[in-house]
């Protein structure tokens, strides 16, 4: 296992941007960039960047319909939330190939960790572009581990505020991947989907974890969600590697969500996830970062994310003062709740919640 954390980045990925007044700009790439050699990490012999090639069509035509590749080519999209411009789509493929890329790493055993910059889009579907996510770089990196490079068993954690539907549509019936998905109140945020009782269908039943989250959540929250749901399901799943996707948007000056993290609370969970990893898969862990839509706060929280994942230690900022409401028990009640339902629901299918 490689000791160095290495960070796959392909600056063609500022081409993954929706336009003037979208909460989607390309720039939040550079921002990252520019923060994480301010910080001195581009020198820091702990981090290695490596420079993402785009993703080739049959790498896409592993989680994707070829209609809908050649759609997004001819820049025809048919949802309103992400307007196809110049650039996007050869900007997408870059997303892809860095978390395909990140993923080789850790597999192979070259580098320790692996953060693939513009990946974690995990709404687009087979058939369907959706929520800012043109292709969905998170399934087609578990699909490469599983149908090339020989990985068994996945385990994808999304820390997106919005749940990773298009994540869930893809393995819904695929029992090679468990999905255990944190994010806000599906009947408060986009898409609308990610209850409890959404466990998967077939072979795949038992194998998609929703764990919905109250408006204003924060660290403790959190802390226990991971805690009594994520660590004992990937203790009993014992995958080959943790597929861990998100970025700033739980914070609570995002803008489009309503959870109640800060920079640093991103650093202490992902201190969480690492030290689950190095249980049960061997340290193995692929980080795919691409959401938030603050800009005074992203880096920062990126930057966390990256601490907490690598386990190098470094000062973390953070730009704003936490708000009145915010407590480190916000959300707490109701998530206990949540996870209650949760554990009842899914002991039908793991004996850890037996």
């Amino acid at each position: 296992m490689g000791g160095v954390n290495a960070v796959v980045y392909n600056d063609g990925i500022v081409n993954y941007d929706f336009g003037p007044g979208h909460p989607f700009r390309g720039d939040r790439f550079r921002r990252f960039m520019s923060a994480f050699r301010g910080a001195g990490l581009a020198s820091d012999p702990r981090f290695e960047v490596i420079h993402a090639e785009p993703a080739g069509e049959e790498d896409l035509l592993l989680a994707h319909s070829e209609e809908l590749i050649r759609r997004i080519e001819r820049g025809e999209s048919r949802d309103p939330d992400t307007p196809l411009r110049p650039g996007i789509y050869e900007a997408a493929k870059i997303a892809v190939g860095a978390s395909m890329r990140a993923g080789e790493l850790v597999f192979r055993g070259s580098h320790r960790v692996a953060f693939g910059l513009g990946g974690g889009l995990h709404h687009a579907s087979r058939d369907r572009e959706a929520g800012f996510c043109v292709f969905n770089d998170v399934a087609i990196c578990a699909l490469s581990l599983l149908e090339r490079l020989g990985a068994k068993r996945i385990l994808i954690l999304d820390m997106d505020a919005h749940a990773g539907d298009g994540t869930a549509e893809i393995f819904y019936r695929d029992p090679r991947v468990l999905l255990v998905d944190l994010h806000q109140d599906p009947r408060t945020l986009y898409p609308f989907k990610g209850f409890p009782w959404e466990v998967g269908e077939g072979e795949g039943e038992g194998f998609t974890v929703n764990v919905p989250l109250p408006p204003g959540s924060s660290i403790m929250a959190y802390e226990y969600a991971l805690r009594e749901i994520f660590e004992p399901l990937a203790e009993e799943f014992s995958p080959d590697i943790i597929i861990r996707n998100g970025g700033s948007d739980p914070h609570f000056a995002d803008g489009l969500a309503n959870l109640g993290l800060t920079a640093m609370d991103f650093k202490a969970l992902c201190r969480i996830i690492k030290s689950v990893a190095d249980r049960v898969c061997h340290g193995r862990v692929v980080d795919l970062i691409a959401s938030g839509y603050n800009p005074e706060v992203l880096p920062s929280c990126w930057l966390a994310i990256v601490s907490g994942s690598s386990g190098a230690d470094f000062p973390i900022d953070e730009p704003l003062p936490p708000p009145p409401w915010l407590r480190r028990d916000s959300g707490l009640e109701g998530v206990k709740r949540v996870v209650a339902e949760l554990k009842r629901i899914l002991s039908d299918y793991w004996g850890a919640f037996d």
